[in-house]
């Protein structure tokens, strides 16, 4: 596989070696555990308005994938930040704040802190939109705080802006979805969870897939966007300050004439 999983920091390991070794070997397609019977199809239901119609999707049920249109799975948690360990729970942030979610594999790996530092970097534009970010592994809070520690040039992470929150039951990786079972460990997925508590977007990669901090700050843009905006609707790759969408004949035809 093109990213191997051993541990790259001397004098650190953040899993066993079996795993790391089952890491190495993982297919390029894996299969995430869902729950019994298959999942229903997406309901849409549409509301009519005196000014356009707006469609909202809810997922089937709470224990069925898609997890988009459902509320988030809450969970409490040890984490680390600003090198002390803190308790997350993700219930704390209904009514204040978005929530960016991320899952990575392993700590002491190598497109991981990439994504990490990635986000970090990047911390005050998402604080700017009153958005708050969480980094999730199945490592416990000690190799998150050994990791923190390491310098970036030598493969760790630094000082971060947000915290690592480690799953060490699984059970939070488990519940987004995002768990390889056989593995032990979890899929590259990222949710966007509103204000409310609801997800309104994901996306999962492969292990060997790191993810687009660009992307994940558009999408949140344009969520926040049609929030605001109900009568409205984003169109493709929109950014701030272009021209969106109204979701009727009537109004599409004057964004196609538009553009």
């Amino acid at each position: 596989m093109a990213c191997s999983f051993a541990a790259a920091a001397a004098g650190v390991s953040s899993a066993p070696t079996h795993a790391a070794r089952a890491l190495a070997a993982a297919p390029q397609s894996v299969s995430v555990a869902r729950s019994a019977g298959a999942a229903r199809p997406l309901r849409l239901a549409a509301s009519r308005s005196a000014r356009a119609t707006r469609l909202v999707a809810r997922a089937g049920g709470v224990d069925d994938l898609p997890l988009v249109g459902n509320k988030a799975p809450d969970f409490e948690a040890e984490a680390v930040f600003d090198q002390e360990f803190i308790n997350v729970k993700l219930s704390d942030y209904i009514g204040k704040k978005y929530v960016i979610l991320f899952f990575y594999p392993l700590d002491f790996t190598f497109v991981c802190p990439t994504e990490i530092t990635a986000f970090s970097d990047r911390y005050e534009e998402f604080e700017k939109l009153n958005t708050e970010i969480l980094g999730v592994s199945i490592d416990s809070v000690f190799s998150h705080l050994a990791w923190v520690q390491t310098d970036r040039k030598s493969g760790g992470l630094g000082d971060l802006k947000y915290p690592l929150i480690s799953d060490v039951t699984k059970s939070i990786s488990k519940s987004f979805g995002v768990l390889i079972p056989d593995q032990g460990i979890a899929l590259r997925g990222l949710f966007i969870i509103d204000k409310e508590g609801v997800i309104q977007h994901s996306t999962i990669n492969n292990l060997a897939i790191g993810r687009s901090v660009d992307e994940t700050m558009r999408t949140l843009q344009a969520l926040q966007y049609v929030q605001e905006n109900p009568d409205e609707v984003c169109p493709a790759g929109w950014k701030p300050g272009e021209r969106s969408m109204k979701p009727d004949p009537k109004g599409s035809k004057e964004y196609f004439a538009a553009i």
